[in-house]
């Protein structure tokens, strides 16, 4: 049987492993998206312990305001804009434009479509 702390984090592994390329979410829509609304925190956690074998998508996930977490210009910030870059999300100083690269925003939709039906991103 799992702790609770083990469900928590595989249901944010699981929402992390869901953002599609191209797309950004932010700490906090994550949690939300795994039922964990108000522990951002906890996302940030998960995803700093988590072991790079698990090539859980980091790179899509910033702040609320679209700004990436890492200090503007260090080795971490610039290594997830390159790879932010390939997927074709590109940054206006030091923001993603939400409204171009956000991950769909229809938490309903998402959480009620019918099993197998992808409705990641409608909008590029």
């Amino acid at each position: 049987m799992q702790s609770r702390a083990q469900q928590r984090q595989q249901a944010i592994v699981r929402v992390l492993r869901r953002i599609p390329p191209g797309c950004v979410a932010s700490y906090g829509e994550i949690a939300a998206r795994a039922g964990l609304r108000g522990c951002a925190r906890l996302v940030g956690r998960v995803l700093r312990e988590a072991s790079a074998a698990e090539k859980l998508p980091w790179h899509r996930v910033l702040r609320a305001d679209g700004r990436l977490a890492f200090a503007a210009g260090s080795r971490e910030f610039q290594l997830q804009k390159r790879r932010l870059a390939k997927e074709g999300v590109m940054l206006t100083g030091t923001r993603v434009d939400l409204a171009q690269h956000g991950w769909h925003r229809d938490l309903d939709a998402e959480l009620w479509a019918p099993p197998g039906h992808h409705r990641g991103r409608d909008r590029r």
